[in-house]
């Protein structure tokens, strides 16, 4: 088995950049980005290619909402582990605060409007998780 990590105390690292979540049309093909970017994230389903890149970097003529922080939870998290998304969106939820979650094989995103990030902290602090 893999590692054990306790859920109810995760490491959390909020990332400099502002990000955008963007939706393209599901047979648009996948554009090129600056090989340098800290975070991108592309899912394509049948009904659209949805890609989450820093907001200074989005094309104009997309459709996108700006002005999202992210939050990473330090990994790597076994694939095994439950609870780590209940343990993160579960008080911020309570508190009426929404959030876009991304999952990678490693570890968890967690992206929260900018004017949240701040109450969001604090909830994420009091919920015994560690953010830097």
């Amino acid at each position: 088995m893999g590692h054990e990590v306790d859920v109810k105390s995760l490491s959390l690292i909020i990332l400099p950049q502002r990000f955008a979540i963007c939706r393209l049309s599901p047979d648009e093909p996948l554009p090129a980005f600056p090989s340098h970017s800290q975070f991108i994230s592309i899912t394509r389903t049948n009904d659209e290619l949805s890609i989450v890149l820093p907001e200074e970097i989005v094309p104009s003529d997309w459709k996108s909402e700006t002005g999202w922080c992210c939050v990473k939870v330090v990994g790597p998290l076994d694939l095994g582990l439950t609870g780590v998304l209940a343990s993160l969106v579960m008080p911020l939820s309570e508190e009426g605060i929404s959030v876009f979650f991304i999952s990678t094989y490693d570890t968890d995103y967690l992206l929260i409007k900018e004017e949240n990030l701040n109450k969001a902290t604090k909830i994420l602090l009091k919920n015994c998780h560690v953010v830097t």
